[in-house]
């Protein structure tokens, strides 16, 4: 198998999922993250509000890391994604892994729509809850204010933005807390926000992922965040 077909089969997802915006037209797709699902997921794909609103490679990888490496171990645990976009990790994690707490998947006003869109069209009402979370705001009052879990993918993207987020990840990263932070190096300034990152919280690779070798070849990288000690 060459390099090509390795990562076409790592994402599990065809060419046209990762065009750029102006080339991509709305639709369902339906992944089942290389049989890690038993149960497909379906997640309507929609740019009109923004780039967020598809799926992106650093979202499939964390997606399939939970599921083979957490798929037991979260029952009990408060789960909340950040910069969720249309909801393609929590989604995910609440339909493969043992999860028995409502799940959150969080972005900005202009997703909320397409996220209750997925979770409908997934029926997990029962499980998962769309909110709307505006980075370096306060925490909103419906999610849990330091959760065990924080699922962010793909949110290194918007160098103005990277201020937010570090504030954002301060106020929710507690002493239990563990951020699964997965993104793709496309700029120097990614390296700058990780370097500050590091600055204020322990940060530590994931190396347990049978995939690592595959994305790291892309420009994919996955990290462990938590308070530092």
């Amino acid at each position: 198998m060459d390099d090509e077909e390795e990562n076409s089969a790592l994402f599990d997802i065809s060419e046209d999922l990762v065009q750029s915006p102006e080339h991509k037209t709305a639709a369902i797709s339906s992944v089942d993250f290389n049989g890690l699902l038993s149960t497909p997921l379906k997640l309507q794909e929609d740019l009109s509000e923004g780039c967020g609103g598809q799926l992106w490679p650093a979202g499939m990888v964390l997606s399939k890391y939970m599921l083979r490496k957490h798929k037991d171990d979260l029952n009990g645990c408060s789960i909340v994604e950040l910069g969720a976009g249309g909801g393609l990790v929590g989604l995910a994690v609440a339909i493969g892994c043992k999860v028995d707490q409502p799940l959150f998947i969080t972005d900005q006003n202009t997703m909320f729509t397409l996220m209750e869109q997925n979770i409908v069209l997934n029926n997990l009402q029962g499980k998962v809850k769309a909110a709307i979370y505006d980075w370096g705001e306060p925490v909103p009052a419906k999610l849990p204010s330091q959760p065990e879990i924080i699922l962010a993918a793909d949110c290194v993207y918007f160098e103005p933005a990277f201020p937010l987020l570090q504030k954002t990840l301060a106020d929710l990263i507690g002493e239990k807390t563990i951020c699964y932070f997965c993104f793709k190096k496309r700029r120097r300034a990614d390296l700058h926000f990780m370097k500050a990152v590091r600055k204020k919280f322990d940060v530590k690779e994931v190396d347990d992922d049978p995939d690592k070798g595959v994305y790291e070849r892309e420009s994919i990288f996955l990290y462990q965040i938590t308070k530092k000690r």
